[in-house]
């Protein structure tokens, strides 16, 4: 089959390169692959700083949307032929791609399969962090007040229409006004974080309260703005470092207003805890999806082997919501 792989002979590099099919062990099943998200943890892979778990594929690709074509021992038989979104330990840059039975969303009559591809990874983390760290219920947040950092993002726009679609009042910064319009259009008072402050506008928008959580993918950068920005018991919860990983905070706050601060990453969670955020992703968020109460925002359909044009776009920030990857 066809992948993507990491070019050994020029680091930081991908390279088309024909590769084994790989056989689904038990519990497995093998996606044919209509789409793959691409996502900012496939571009700190390509520079050496996020490797795959023990076991996975060494090539990019955390998410991924098709049929299942085959299946090892223990798994439904119902699922083959399925339409399927799956968050993966990695390898879906590729035509084939092996998934954990229990990572799947099997796909309401009539979406998009493609469209599916930029799902799985940003629906995962977002509910996984505002419901856990974040400690927000997974149904009804009426009256929660919530930060997204990097609203134009995969990630951020998907946690902006959970957010809404639970009640959420929700702030998101994006990067120039007319991003933080789309941002608008989502349900979020939209923030150009290039020309506005948002703890000066969060804290007047909150009556000087502040909110009860942030989502954050900036980094050090915000850190002692974040905590700022709290209202007293709030949670940051930052499951980024797009802009530094050291940075300084004045603890007084954290400790005179029972704030707290959460560092998570989705890829290296053990197999059991990924299984169970696919559970409650599936009990929670799928009826909103089948609903339309969430969706991906696509960036651009790109062959995969354009999978380095994609990666210049993050880098870049020129991408709303995702770039898919078709095989």
């Amino acid at each position: 089959m066809r992948a993507m792989i990491i070019d050994e002979s020029a680091p930081g590099t991908l390279i088309e390169a024909d590769v084994p099919t790989p056989d689904p062990g038990p519990g497995q099943v093998l996606v044919e692959v209509a789409a793959a998200g691409v996502n900012r943890a496939d571009l700190l892979q390509l520079a050496g700083l996020h490797p795959p778990p023990a076991g996975a594929p060494p090539w990019p690709g955390l998410e991924v949307s098709g049929h299942v074509v085959a299946a090892g021992e223990g798994v439904d038989p119902a699922l083959m032929g399925a339409a399927v979104a799956a968050l993966v330990d990695g390898g879906g840059y590729a035509e084939l791609c092996l998934a954990h039975a229990d990572d799947l969303v099997v796909l309401p009559g009539g979406y998009d399969v493609v469209a599916a591809g930029g799902l799985p990874e940003a629906v995962a983390t977002a509910y996984s962090n505002l419901t856990g760290p974040g400690g927000l219920d997974p149904r009804d947040n009426t009256g929660r007040t919530v930060v997204v950092h990097g609203g134009s993002g995969g990630v951020g726009s998907i946690a902006i229409q959970w957010l809404r679609a639970t009640g959420a009042v929700v702030f998101a910064t994006a990067g120039g006004p007319d991003r933080a319009a789309r941002c608008d259009a989502l349900g979020a008072y939209g923030i150009d974080h290039r020309s506005e402050d948002f703890v000066r506008l969060v804290r007047e928008a909150t009556g000087e309260r502040g909110v009860d959580v942030i989502l954050d993918v900036v980094g050090a950068a915000y850190l002692e703005r974040n905590v700022s920005a709290l209202a007293e018991h709030g949670r940051l919860v930052i499951i980024g470092m797009q802009k530094g990983t050291t940075g300084e905070v004045n603890l007084a706050p954290l400790l005179f207003g029972w704030r707290s601060i959460h560092g998570t990453v989705l890829r290296n969670r053990t197999r059991d805890e990924k299984a169970g955020i696919l559970a409650d992703v599936r009990r929670d968020v799928l009826p909103l999806i089948e609903r339309g109460q969430v969706r991906v925002f696509e960036h651009e359909r790109l062959p995969l082997a354009e999978a380095a044009r994609a990666h210049a776009a993050m880098a870049a920030g020129e991408v709303f919501g995702k770039v898919l990857l078709l095989p």
